[in-house]
């Protein structure tokens, strides 16, 4: 990981500023929730205790029927596609039917749907009707009760007529429509709107159970229009409320929920879908809360009925709104008679979170944009700076230690100054000691001439005065033969060194001119295989001539050395092999040499060594004395650095032995 990529993963860390704001923005929200939820449903206690003084609440029921309202006329037929639309809110008749009521200003309506497979008939006069299939109808005013039996051996019309003493206001014959298939039956009638009481028993043989005996009788609830004016009287504006029997019947409604009032209230797609991910609870999904449905069974109105306020935040009708919904018991000496439901849309708290969290995020984003480009701006520029620093030691390196001027940056009065001055004295340090090992084999060879020739002298007039008086004993001559032979290797080192430093200023002084390498090689390779004994010698050169501007000398010097050096490791079954080919670094043209040889590999830590003055992986000399004080191969690299290229070692692929590359550029033309 680069120096930018972490201060800009530090700069990161400013990302705390606005996951903060956005916690604290979430509590101010639900704080805000909270208190306005408080007031609601205070102001849903101080209405239902109005409602109640009223006296327009029914009474409490733990068991009623419900009726709904219809706008047109229900015809009695005994089928079910005029309470399609009631179907969902159909009310359970004991373990095999449902019930639906309804009203218009006429008339009651009831509708029934008993599941039966297994029939047994009778008409409703028959004396045996009690022991067939029936229902029992209930019917009740002003406390008096008429009981009807339905029954039919058909489908069709049907009359049910009650034994029962007459009472005002109640038929004393019901017409009725029967009609059945394989899963059942269905009865259909209409009734006088003044009954306040109604109960509906079913008598089925086949399961051989008595429940008409027991008719399910309860009172009746409807929409009150009077109680929805009553209730219309105590609303403030832009809440709608609805009371609602325990149960969750609907017994009045008025009111409408507050709407935008310009488009600058309406909050856009964006704002709605950032304030639902990141400030609002869960919400719950407007059509649980339909305004036309007769029934509301949630969770806040059951807690109600029992007693406990209750609110909730659900999801508005309109873009980007919620409403706030609070159920309040509505109670009478103890008892709870029914539920009123509050609600009032809310667009003041999304706004106001939305516009709190969005100047908290553009304020976050851009502290954090303005931190992010000063530290990725401070990372380029220290970037840059420690890529001079690398780039003058790499520069140093390449050039045995030595610097080419001040190292960049010496001045400056940070601690990268402070690096690069001592960089700076390390590598003066270093370039001291490498022009002291550059100039010391030349040192050496001066030096040692004198008493080299000294030591050299003394002996011979030794062994010539012992000679003339013949006093030298017999066993004296191997120590003087010793002794000769050691001046000889002295001398032989001392004249190498002085080679060597020769051959540094032949090198400097050398004229190019133009030249076929391709013929230089080849004329090299032809010499090499005589020297090379049982060893194979190949070669592979271009068809074409090679043109390069060099100094075809220097190049066959380099060449003998690196044949000399390769051709000490070779076995003596070995092979060695010699290669020219064009080379491009860039836009330079320039030529490769590679001389490859079977023997051991390299050492992993000698590769990058093995050009150096001084150095050499052959610790004994040849046969026949001469020492190897390894200045051949730094021989070899300054002939490639005179002509602009370099000298590697490697070992091959396959490990069978090593090869030597020179990448030639060519000598600089001289200008006229």
């Amino acid at each position: 990981m680069t120096l930018r990529q972490k201060l800009l993963l530090v700069a990161l860390c400013t990302l705390a500023l606005p996951i903060a704001g956005w916690l604290y923005v979430r509590q101010m929200e639900e704080l805000l929730r909270d208190g306005q939820a408080q007031a609601l449903v205070a102001s849903g206690g101080a209405i239902a205790r109005s409602l109640v003084i009223g006296g327009q609440m029914p009474g409490s029921s733990k068991r009623a029927w419900y009726v709904q309202r219809v706008q047109t006329p229900i015809t009695v037929d005994g089928y079910g596609d005029d309470w399609a639309p009631l179907t969902p809110w159909s009310q359970p008749l004991g373990r095999r039917g449902k019930l639906l009521l309804a009203a218009d200003d006429s008339w009651l309506y009831l509708y029934a749907d008993v599941r039966s497979a297994r029939r047994t008939r009778a008409d409703s006069g028959d004396p045996n009707v009690l022991s067939a299939d029936h229902l029992v109808l209930i019917l009740g005013r002003q406390g008096q009760q008429r009981r009807y039996v339905i029954a039919s051996s058909a489908p069709g019309p049907v009359v049910a007529s009650s034994a029962d003493p007459r009472v005002p206001g109640l038929p004393d014959e019901i017409n009725a429509q029967w009609q059945e298939d394989g899963s059942g039956y269905r009865v259909e009638l209409r009734l006088p709107r003044s009954l306040d009481q109604l109960g509906l028993g079913v008598f089925d043989v086949a399961a051989g159970d008595s429940e008409a005996m027991a008719a399910d009788t309860r009172s009746l609830l409807s929409y009150s229009p009077r109680l929805s004016g009553e209730l219309a009287q105590l609303l403030p504006r832009g809440v709608r409320a609805r009371v609602l029997a325990p149960q969750g019947w609907l017994l009045a409604q008025s009111g409408h929920l507050a709407g935008a009032n310009s488009a600058q209230e309406q909050p856009g797609w964006f704002a709605s879908l950032i304030y639902r991910a990141l400030l609002a609870n869960r919400l719950d999904d407007a059509n649980l809360w339909a305004e036309d449905a007769p029934r509301l069974d949630l969770h806040e109105v059951q807690e109600a009925a029992q007693g406990d306020p209750a609110s909730v935040w659900r999801q508005g009708e309109a873009r980007g709104s919620v409403v706030l919904a609070a159920a309040v018991p509505i109670q009478s000496e103890g008892r709870v008679d029914g539920v009123l439901l509050l609600e009032q849309s809310s667009r003041a708290v999304p706004l106001l979170a939305n516009r709190a969290l969005f100047g908290l995020l553009l304020t976050s984003f851009g502290v954090l944009l303005v931190a992010g480009t000063i530290l990725l701006a401070f990372a380029t520029r220290l970037s840059l700076r420690l890529g001079r620093l690398r780039d003058a030691a790499e520069r140093a390196k390449v050039n045995d230690g030595r610097l080419d001027g001040r190292f960049p940056m010496a001045d400056s009065e940070d601690e990268i100054g402070d690096l690069a001055r001592s960089f700076e004295n390390l590598f003066e340090v270093v370039g001291g000691y490498t022009d002291y090992l550059r100039t010391l084999a030349s040192k050496l060879s001066h030096e040692l001439n004198t008493p080299l020739a000294i030591v050299k002298s003394s002996l011979d007039n030794l062994e010539h005065a012992l000679q003339e008086r013949s006093a030298m004993p017999p066993e004296a001559q191997p120590y003087m033969a010793r002794a000769r032979d050691g001046v000889a290797r002295l001398g032989a080192l001392v004249r190498a060194m002085s080679e060597a430093s020769r051959m540094e200023r032949a090198i400097a002084a050398a004229e190019p001119e133009d030249v076929d390498l391709a013929e230089v090689v080849r004329g090299c390779a032809e010499a090499y295989r005589p020297l090379a004994g049982t060893r194979a010698v190949r070669w592979e050169l271009p068809a074409a001539p090679l043109h390069l501007h060099c100094a075809p000398e220097l190049i066959a010097q380099a060449l003998d050395k690196l044949f000399d050096n390769a051709l000490s490791f070779t076995p003596e079954d070995g092979w060695l092999q010699l290669s020219l080919r064009p080379w491009m670094d860039g836009r330079q043209h320039g030529a490769e040499i590679e001389l490859a040889n079977q023997g051991p590999p390299l050492p992993a830590a000698m590769q990058g060594r093995l050009f150096d003055s001084l150095v050499s992986l052959r610790d004994k000399a040849t046969p026949g004395g001469a020492p190897h004080l390894g200045l051949g191969l730094y021989v070899v690299r300054l002939v490639a650095e005179r002509h602009g290229g370099s000298a590697e070692a490697r070992n091959l692929d396959d490990g069978a032995g090593v090869a030597f590359t020179l990448r030639l550029h060519g000598m600089p033309r001289a200008r006229l």
